[in-house]
């Protein structure tokens, strides 16, 4: 039996921010407040990367400029990792690096072979204050690392070179949804 609330069924679905809006290349501001409107926002996210299929999303892909983070996403060896991180640090990325392939909810439809580590460590919060440490291998630890890139103002498009990285701005600027 589950006890708590389900993440997410509080929670009102929000916009997603594509790229091309400056808010995703603005570094996000440290959580001050760990009030009921924190909590809120949590939900909000969660139930807008459920509504998106997505495994994670940063506070700036929904347009409010915090240090937030929510996931639900497995590791290599299918265990099911769901949280949320409020003002986040990535204190290790180390291990083996590898080239996976990489998408985003604000890239909808794309991806790329994108180099992360295997290994990946985020301290930070929890929407109560208390002080959390999530450690991810695998594909969580990708999960992790693209995560904090967005709330320092990146995009997995940004780690890309060379013909990666011309390819997929080419399929950006032919992009439906592309401004």
């Amino acid at each position: 039996m589950r006890h708590g609330s389900i993440p997410g069924t509080h929670g009102r679905v929000r916009p997603l921010i594509l790229l091309g809006d400056p808010v995703l290349r603005t570094a996000c501001e440290d959580v001050t407040d760990f009030g009921p409107q924190l909590a809120e926002l949590v939900e909000d996210m969660f139930a807008t990367m459920y509504a998106a299929e997505g495994v994670g999303l940063a506070a700036n892909q929904i347009g409010v400029g915090l240090r937030v983070f929510v996931y639900d996403c497995p590791d290599d060896d299918d265990v099911r990792h769901v949280g949320h991180v409020v003002n986040p640090r990535l204190v290790e990325a180390d291990g083996v690096v590898l080239r996976g392939p990489e998408g985003c909810l604000s890239l909808p439809g794309l991806e790329a072979g994108t180099e992360r580590f295997d290994h990946a460590v985020v301290e930070g919060h929890a929407v109560t204050g208390e002080p959390v440490t999530v450690h991810g291998t695998g594909w969580f630890a990708r999960c992790l690392q693209h995560e904090c890139d967005h709330l320092d103002g990146g995009v997995y498009a940004d780690r890309l070179t060379g013909w990666r990285r011309r390819r997929l701005l080419r399929k950006v600027a032919r992009a439906s949804w592309s401004g």
